[in-house]
């Protein structure tokens, strides 16, 4: 009996072609996983051939014949070679096995989160960038990011750190309104907290924005390389002014970028403004310029605010006063006006009878004022002269008669300082935190960054005359009596006083000289003027003076006022 085959499944025409998709699948895997040493060799070859080709099109006429020859020879001395043709093949397929192995595609993109990033800024920029009329916007609601931003990097947290804007050209970038939108739309949508600079470029209609770096606060008080008459206000970034200095940055000596305000008849700014809110480093400014203004010159010092921040000055060689009271701020103020009117006199006479300035008139003579308005308002209560008033002269004829003075108050009181304190002060600061519109106010113009409201005391922005405003950060001097402060900067302020009389100096006469104050009276709450004296160059510490040393006839030690100051009290 004969036997009747089993019943077929039946299939159908789709499953066979995924049956059969399915076999060509395994068998192209199959093959690629045989012939892979084979794939890699080829593709090593070919762009072994691509770049011998390229190296032959970019060789000169002239030396590809030479080029020729050298290569016939090597292949000749291959082939003659014991083994020579095996060796040359096996190393060329080595070389090209090198060449085409697989390499891990590098990314260059940005990253998903980055990509929504820039996606959002792109769709916060579209209300300023786009108009209704126009036919193909730069940007759009859904639009591509891609066409209107390019060299975009992200820091670590993926935030924005630098990024190139190109906007459309009706924006009407000329608009200080439209750009200050712009850029403050940009800083809260990359990340608040840093400071970022805005650079337009009108012609090409881009805006670069990047994040700066926060510059040092490392940098103690020490002796500068500058010239007579040129005093650091502080540091700033390193391609915003065209000179560095080498400067000692805690154990290590590097090149830093400078902001020098030159003083003296030849400047043009010869008086200085620093304003600030409380702990913000203007009385660590006036400090900082005390102390390099003493090796060429003498110092008078006003504190109207009478918490002893300049008492390590007192005495000090160079030091006419430190006058903390307001009877002794009145007294050294008359004298210094006096002193300024001298000076012009004298001058004025040399010049008519064709000598040079007496060096007591060429002498520096440095006035500093902390907080004048705290001593306005004491003496308006007193029912006494406002100290500003006394201001007039030094300031308006001070440059002539190398006189320089540097006000520091703070932001509250700006309103009680004296017209004109603040129309003959054109090199100005702002320390501390402060907004766009305050330093707009005091520098004459915006800042050029984004103003962060966390800075350390001394940072803020300078600006000299009508130029570019310019990123500062003040060379550390803090009180060196302050138990709070760095120990390594009390040392280095300590470093750079002057001595003491009659601490290894011939002591000076405290007898009183025409053209001087009297000695500090007694609601002056501060050392008196000393008036003209010897001058006597820092060094080691003499033998002990027996007596007053008799004042010279003459020369630079010779300095008298025209007309004496009485004395308050």
């Amino acid at each position: 009996m004969a036997r009747r085959p089993l019943p077929r499944i039946p299939i159908s025409g789709n499953d066979r072609i995924a049956r059969s998709r399915e076999l060509a699948r395994t068998a192209a895997d199959n093959a690629t996983d045989v012939l892979h040493p084979l794939i890699t060799i080829s593709r090593g070859l070919r762009l072994l051939a691509a770049a011998g080709l390229h190296k032959w099109s970019d060789t000169p006429k002239d030396r590809r014949g030479p080029g020729l020859f050298l290569a016939a020879v090597c292949v000749l001395a291959v082939a003659l070679a014991p083994y020579g043709p095996l060796l040359g093949l096996i190393g060329l397929m080595g070389v090209a096995a090198w060449k085409g192995r697989e390499r891990t595609p590098v990314r260059t993109g940005p990253e998903e989160s980055q990509v929504a990033r820039l996606q959002a800024l792109h769709d916060a920029l579209v209300p300023y960038f786009s108009v209704p009329e126009d036919p193909s916007p730069l940007f759009a609601h859904g639009g591509e990011w891609a066409k209107a931003f390019s060299d975009h990097e992200f820091d670590a947290d993926g935030r924005l750190t630098r990024l190139r804007v190109k906007y459309p050209p009706y924006f009407p970038d000329g608009e200080a309104e439209a750009r200050a939108r712009i850029e403050q739309l940009l800083h809260a949508k990359s990340g608040r907290g840093r400071e970022y600079l805005f650079v337009w470029d009108e012609e090409a209609n881009q805006l670069l924005m990047s994040v700066l770096p926060a510059l040092p606060v490392t940098i103690a008080a020490q002796r500068f390389v500058t010239a007579p008459g040129e005093l650091v206000l502080g540091f700033t970034d390193p391609d915003a002014v065209r000179r560095t200095m080498p400067v000692l940055d805690g154990d290590a000596t590097r090149d830093a970028p400078p902001v020098v305000w030159r003083t003296g008849p030849r400047s043009t700014e010869p008086h200085l403004l620093a304003v600030g809110h409380p702990g913000s480093g203007t009385t660590s400014l006036l400090r900082s310029l005390a102390l390099q203004a003493l090796p060429y010159g003498d110092v008078l010092i006003v504190e109207g605010s009478g918490t002893g921040e300049y008492a390590c000055l007192t005495g000090r060689a160079g030091v006419l006063a430190v006058e903390c009271g307001l009877a002794g701020a009145l007294a050294g103020l008359e004298w210094a006006a006096h002193e300024t009117e001298r000076r012009l006199i004298a001058a004025n006479r040399a010049r008519q009878s064709g000598h040079p300035a007496p060096e007591d008139v060429r002498r520096p003579l440095c006035i500093l004022v902390d907080k004048p308005s705290v001593l306005s308002h004491v003496a308006a209560a007193d029912g006494r002269p406002d100290p500003q008033q006394l201001l007039q002269i030094p300031l308006r004829h001070g440059r002539a008669a190398h006189v320089t003075v540097a006000v520091a108050d703070q932001f509250d009181s700006l309103e009680f300082l004296d017209e004109t304190v603040r129309t003959h002060t054109r090199a100005r600061l702002v320390l501390g935190p402060a907004t766009p519109e305050q330093v707009k106010g005091v520098l004459g113009a915006p800042p050029h960054t984004t103003p962060t409201a966390d800075v350390p005391p001394g940072r803020g922005y300078v600006r000299m005359g009508t130029g570019a405003v310019l990123r500062l950060q003040v060379p550390a001097t803090p009180d060196p009596y302050d138990e709070a402060a760095s120990e390594a900067h009390r040392q280095a302020v300590l470093g750079l006083l002057p001595e003491r009389y009659g601490t290894g100096e011939p002591e000076v006469p405290r007898d009183r000289r025409a053209g001087q104050p009297e000695a500090g009276s007694a609601g002056s709450g501060g050392t008196a003027l000393t008036g003209p004296h010897t001058e006597v160059p820092a060094g080691p510490a003499r033998g002990t003076a027996t007596g007053p040393v008799p004042e010279p006839a003459s020369g630079p030690a010779a300095r008298t006022a025209s007309a004496p100051a009485p004395a308050e009290g």
